[in-house]
């Protein structure tokens, strides 16, 4: 199940056990909305091991900032509320699912 994070929220959703998936995106974007359904899938099929949380760059201006955002889609890889990864731009499923692999190792 994703959420929604705030620029209030976001701190406390990033704080978790599982592997936290930060998928910065936005309404307007392309790549974001054929990356979205993805995502969707994943933290269905992968609930036991991760958690997506989405970020909408126009709503939750001070978190983009504060990551230096400057494209999307971006997903920044949580553990314990640090970050431990990085990619830009929209993948396919099968590439996602093997990012998420080598940072659950």
């Amino acid at each position: 199940m994703t959420k929604v994070a705030t620029n209030t929220s976001f701190n406390e959703l990033i704080q978790s056990d599982k592997l936290v998936i930060a998928d910065f995106w936005a309404t307007w974007c392309g790549p974001c909305r054929m990356l979205s359904p993805i995502l969707d899938e994943l933290s269905e099929e992968m609930a036991d091991k991760i958690e997506v949380v989405k970020v909408n760059v126009d709503d939750a201006d001070e978190i983009a900032a504060q990551f230096r955002i400057m494209s999307i889609p971006t997903l920044i890889f949580f553990k314990g509320g640090q970050p431990v990864d990085k990619t830009v731009g929209a993948m396919p499923k099968n590439v996602l699912v093997d990012k998420i692999n080598a940072n659950l190792a």
